[in-house]
This record gives structure tokens, C-alpha cells and sequence, in this order.
């Protein structure tokens, strides 16, 4: 597979990758950040060896960190009756969002997370 400057992208790379966006997964099983930790960790372990991979990772867990905070203001708003729709929309646009990008960086292709607030560089 390619990457958009013509840099040919392993499978083992394409599917860590697809491990960093997926890994995001892991926060709906009631561990606390593990949607942050998971993709971090993959980061931080294939960022000198894999660099589609390490990016993929890296902008996923930017999308977390997003992801948590907007959560957390959605919380604050249930006082307002608004943030029970709120946290269920996110929560949904998490998961199917986290799908997508998990299938775009099997294929090779780099994935942008929309709503994305850029954290790590």
C-alpha cells in the first residue's frame, strides 16, 4: 500500500496502525483512560520504527484527549437536561468514528479525526 507521499506501508505497519485507532476500544470496557493509555502506548513504542503507524496512534490519541474532554463538558450539562443527549452522541461518533479510521489505516491511507483538538505534535 501507499501513503500519500508514494512511501510503500507494510502490512505489520498498515495493521499497527489499525491496532492504535482500535485500541481506543478498550475505554468502553469501564477501565478508566484506557481510550487515552491504549493509543498512547502504541505511540510511544512504534514512533522510531514505524512512522504511519506511529502517526496513526498519535492522532488517535489526540482524538481521545478530544473526545474525554468533550464528555467531561457534556457531564457538566446534565443539570440542563442537554448533556445526556450529548454524552450518548459523542459516545456513538467515538465509536463509529474509531471504526472508520481503524479501516482507512488498514488500507494504508492516513486518517484526520474530525473535532480534533491537536495536543500532541
Amino acid at each position: 500500500m501507499l501513503m500519500e507521499d508514494t512511501t510503500i506501508i507494510s502490512k505489520d505497519e498498515r495493521n499497527w496502525g489499525m491496532f492504535g485507532h482500535l485500541s481506543a476500544l478498550f475505554g468502553y470496557l469501564a477501565i478508566p483512560f484506557a481510550n487515552i493509555i491504549a493509543p498512547l502506548i502504541i505511540w510511544q513504542i512504534k514512533k522510531e520504527d514505524m512512522p504511519f503507524a506511529a502517526d496513526q496512534a498519535k492522532e488517535c490519541l489526540n482524538f481521545q484527549i478530544s473526545m474525554t474532554i468533550y464528555f467531561l463538558v457534556s457531564f457538566m450539562l446534565i443539570f440542563i437536561f442537554i448533556g445526556f443527549l450529548l454524552m450518548a452522541a459523542i459516545a456513538i461518533l467515538n465509536l463509529v468514528l474509531v471504526i472508520i479510521a481503524g479501516l482507512k489505516a488498514n488500507e494504508g491511507k492516513r486518517y484526520e479525526y474530525p473535532f480534533t483538538i491537536r495536543f500532541v505534535k
